[in-house]
């Protein structure tokens, strides 16, 4: 599938709106004109691509709706080269905004056929990422510290795991809450025994899932 004049068209509709709800970040904004949202999607779903809508993936997952995708972006407030952890790869538009952001993104993702396509479908688009098959909850030790941290699934709670392997300085941006709501957190790390936690409006995610079973 092509990225036509049409597709450019309607993601800077999208664009536009998103910057007339208050995401102010340039570099962000200009991320989000330049991936081609429908190249994430399913064929289903292709022509409604560029709504401010999330949309289904496949193994009980969606395509976050932009506007979340851009608000979780600028609260992170990534610099150029900054080490991020994604929690919850999905279809990889989240993954793709933070590499277009020319950040180094490690990336996991707990449902198998998931992780699979999008392992080779961001490469083929442009996006080198880290890809790990794997439980968002433990994060990435191996590969610690981070800068910044993005949960891009509801979590009853903030996982200790991840705050340990938050830089001190960094950020983490978290949708915490069971059911179908949730907070959206931001948890910077002021030392290695200290963190401050603000939190900023509801938001909708699928839930994060624990005790990854490695048949799923």
């Amino acid at each position: 599938m092509k990225d036509t004049f049409l597709h450019k068209g309607l993601r800077k509709k999208l664009v536009d709106e998103l910057s007339s709800r208050g995401i102010t970040n340039i570099e962000v904004l200009k991320a989000m004109m330049s991936i081609p949202r429908h190249l994430f999607m399913d064929n289903a779903f292709v022509n409604f691509a560029y709504q401010d809508k999330a949309f289904p993936i496949g193994s009980g997952q969606t395509i976050s709706q932009p506007f979340t995708v851009a608000f979780q972006s600028q609260l992170l407030k990534l610099e150029p080269y900054q080490k991020v952890l994604e929690i919850g790869t999905g279809s990889g538009y989240q993954a793709a905004v933070l590499n277009e952001l020319n950040t180094h993104v490690y990336t996991i993702e707990r449902q198998r056929d998931l992780f699979l396509k999008t392992k080779k479908f961001l490469p083929s688009i442009g996006h080198q990422c880290m890809f790990v098959y794997g439980d968002g909850y433990k994060g990435l030790p191996t590969f610690a510290p981070f800068d910044r941290i993005i949960i891009t699934c509801g979590a009853p709670e903030i996982p200790q795991d991840l705050i340990n392997q938050l830089k001190v300085g960094g950020r983490m941006v978290a949708p915490i809450g069971n059911g179908d709501i949730q907070v959206m957190h931001l948890i910077e790390k002021i030392s290695e025994a200290k963190t401050k936690i603000t939190t900023h409006g509801e938001f909708s995610f699928v839930p994060m899932l624990n005790n990854k079973n490695n048949g799923n």
